[in-house]
Parts: structure tokens; sequence; C-alpha cells
């Protein structure tokens, strides 16, 4: 991850490779695609996608992958479809060197929404 300090998802996205700008910006558009009237900010140097005001999802690049975090409570067929992404207890990781599975962020961001609601 770059070492800057960022004051903008925008700032942070612009950092990265082109062709990491571009996953970035495909997360970003998925996740707004599901909460239209989310907001976002930069938190712990990542972006974050909020709603009402309270972090909903945050996203990151690295060198070879991209994170989500943090993992809501899911289905068991939603935790199955996540199962070879998970890295830890909270976090997601999708390799760069693959097809990035935007659908399933899609049914995280549902999920994320849901746990919220309830």
């Amino acid at each position: 991850m770059a070492e800057n300090r960022f004051t903008s998802v925008d700032e942070y996205i612009e950092s990265f490779p082109a062709e990491v700008q571009e996953v970035l910006a495909e997360v970003r558009r998925t996740v707004h695609a599901v909460v239209p009237d989310a907001g976002e900010k930069i938190s712990y140097q990542m972006p974050t996608i909020t709603l009402d005001g309270k972090y909903l999802l945050y996203f990151s690049a690295w060198k070879h992958h991209i994170s989500i975090y943090p993992i809501p409570s899911v289905d068991d067929d939603l935790a199955a479809a996540i199962e070879p992404y998970r890295s830890g207890q909270g976090t997601l990781k999708f390799p760069l060197d693959k097809p990035i599975p935007y659908d399933l962020i899609t049914r995280l961001t549902h999920a994320c929404v849901a746990e919220r609601s309830s």
C-alpha cells in the first residue's frame, strides 16, 4: 500500500498503478450499486464505505491482492462462496492475478447492509 496520507477515496485510488485503479474503481462502483446512498471517506488510510455515518465496509489494495473487511454474518451459501478468499477472521483477499468476483462483492455488500439493519 502506498505510504501517503490520503484525504479522499479518489486520491487513494489514483495512488496505484492503472490496472489496480481499475479494480478499485470497480469495487467502489459495485458497492455503490448496492447502496447508492452510501457515503465514503478515508479511515485507517483506506477507502471506507459508510451508511448512516458509520462504516459499512473497507477496501484496500496491496501488492498482490485487494482486501475487503470486515466480513459480516453470512448464510451457509455465501460462507461457502467466500471461503477461498478468507484471510483471518474478518478479511477477504482477492488476488489481482485472477478475475475479481464482483458478483461476490455484491452479495457481501447486501449481507453488510442486512446485518446493519438487523
